[in-house]
């Protein structure tokens, strides 16, 4: 059995993350002879706190310079994406921008109990399949209950500053690598696999990692 260690940066406002997390899991039900350690890094598409929310749609126009309804197509075909690797995606182009970074800090929280992943499929259910805003402090909790966290610890944390010092240093040591898109895979601290690639490229290139390890 070999063993490889994934650090996964990415955020939860971003839809190819959560594509890519899925399409890693089915990577990896193909090489059952991989044991992975996987942990996750923080990465924010709306680092301004004070930005004020708005509809996705127009504001991915203006961010990308195309049409809101080049903005949709694009949507629906991540849409459709997410529906083939069971990730529900249906309140998609429904969600507004938001800040994540209380979120990155649950994260962080629930790592400490084993409950990383938990937690960031929780947060990507409200975010994507219900639209709920992900800096607000009620869906914070309510995902947290989702993965199976304490709720009153939760919210303690959040009137706190907890683990905001270790999501601003994952944030900083991944720009100071290079790291300007996600999601990014980076394997054994050593190979960067960039975007939510195809399952079995995605195994195609774990499997050469671990016969070079090997």
């Amino acid at each position: 059995m070999t063993t490889l260690k994934i650090d996964l940066v990415s955020d939860i406002a971003c839809p190819w993350c959560a594509i890519g997390y899925a399409r890693l899991e089915q990577a990896l039900q193909t090489l059952p002879e991989l044991e992975v350690e996987l942990e996750w890094h923080a990465f924010e598409l709306n680092p301004d706190k004070n930005a004020p929310q708005e509809p996705i749609l127009p504001a991915l126009s203006r961010k990308y310079g195309k049409s809101e309804a080049d903005m949709r197509a694009a949507q629906s075909n991540m849409m459709q994406i997410a529906s083939e690797l069971g990730l529900n995606f249906k309140k998609m182009q429904q969600r507004f921008t938001c800040n994540t970074f209380d979120a990155h800090r649950l994260v962080k929280w629930a790592d400490t109990q084993q409950k990383a992943t938990a937690m960031k499929l929780a947060l990507f259910d409200a975010y994507f399949g219900n639209a709920a805003d992900v800096s607000n402090a009620e869906v914070l909790n309510a995902c947290a209950r989702t993965a199976g966290l304490d709720e009153t610890q939760a919210m303690q944390i959040l009137a706190s500053d907890d683990y905001a010092n270790i999501v601003n240093s994952d944030i900083a040591n991944y720009q100071q690598a290079g790291i300007s898109s996600v999601p990014a895979f980076i394997i054994n601290n050593k190979y960067l696999i960039s975007g939510a690639q195809e399952p079995a490229q995605l195994a195609a290139s774990l499997q050469q990692i671990a016969s070079e390890k090997a």
